[in-house]
């Protein structure tokens, strides 16, 4: 069997959709399995045990018809049996009726008319259990599963030695990740928290917990930030892994992750560290499971620069 899914959206979204591609995978194990994704999102699956191939459409460009058409012929010369649709788009229905898979399975609504099957979108659940519902219509009626991730032994090692760099290895450390604006502010929400806030935490940290040192992740675009935190705390311990493999080793490795709503937290999730996490007027509920290592703080005013440093050294302590 040949299954290709069309998921657009950030990192995140990826990989909040990994629990149904895994259970796609348990049960039909010989299949292949494709994801067609933004080209901002491929990273994403370096760290995914179950899929074959990550094809790339920008599904928010402004797409000619040529574009359109590339992938119909693209999704037929692949003989696909069943595709699966992550978005009510009236667009990618179209187009999927016509690549000729027999079965086209994705959410009432937008587009529903050129699918073959479709379940009810539930938009005030957990994302994950959202995606999985999906394949009940392929006679899969068993619980989402746990969010997992398949981290590269190279990028283990590398985590191991980056560590033992930073003198680490031993006592553990708090890792912070101020989160990545993939999009511009008029498109996306803001996922970032402010440097002179995360410096009284750190400091708050380094006095209460002086044998557990402060760590913070450098994401490309982040020099500035990185900078302001080091002009204070000219020490503090700065890593900057380059893919998704090795920021989820340097997580796993934490004792504690700090950090906004963002593909981080859900490398969190996945490998289980104690995570408190930042969100502006996203309703935490909808990116996280219930679970008793996640803490979620929602901002009261929406944007997450309004939440107190106090508020979440409340939360970290215990207080």
């Amino acid at each position: 069997m040949r299954i290709v899914a069309l998921v657009p959206g950030g990192i995140s979204d990826q990989i909040l959709f990994f629990p149904t591609l895994d259970d796609l995978k348990r049960n039909y194990p010989d299949a292949q399995i494709d994801v067609v994704v933004e080209p901002r999102s491929k990273a994403a699956y370096r760290v995914s045990k179950s899929v074959n191939d990550v094809l790339m459409f920008d599904y928010k460009d402004r797409n000619s018809l040529a574009d359109w058409a590339n992938l119909v012929g693209i999704l037929r010369d692949r003989e696909y049996d069943v595709a699966i649709a992550l978005t009510q788009s009236l667009l990618i229905g179209l187009l999927l009726w016509l690549t000729g898979i027999p079965t086209r399975i994705g959410y009432k609504g937008k587009g529903a008319a050129f699918l073959t099957n479709t379940v009810p979108l539930k938009q005030e659940q957990y994302a994950a259990d959202v995606y999985h519902t999906l394949l009940q219509e392929l006679g899969i009626k068993s619980p989402c599963p746990q969010l997992a991730v398949n981290v590269p032994k190279l990028d283990i090692d590398w985590a191991d030695k980056e560590q033992l760099r930073l003198g680490v290895k031993e006592t553990g450390y708090i890792l912070i990740h101020n989160g990545v604006n993939e999009l511009p502010p008029n498109q996306g929400q803001d996922r970032t928290y402010p440097a002179e806030n995360w410096l009284d935490i750190i400091q708050d940290c380094q006095q209460k917990q002086p044998d557990i040192p402060v760590m913070v992740v450098q994401e490309p675009g982040q020099q500035e930030f990185v900078a302001q935190i080091k002009q204070s705390i000219p020490d503090i311990k700065i890593t900057s892994p380059d893919n998704m493999g090795k920021l989820a080793a340097m997580i796993a490795g934490a004792n504690l992750l700090l950090c906004t709503d963002s593909a981080a937290m859900q490398l969190a999730v996945a490998v289980q560290t104690y995570t408190i996490a930042l969100f502006g007027s996203i309703d935490p509920a909808k990116l996280l499971p219930k679970s008793e290592k996640i803490i979620a703080i929602k901002s009261s005013t929406g944007k997450i620069a309004d939440i107190s440093p106090k508020t979440i050294l409340e939360k970290i302590w215990g207080g």
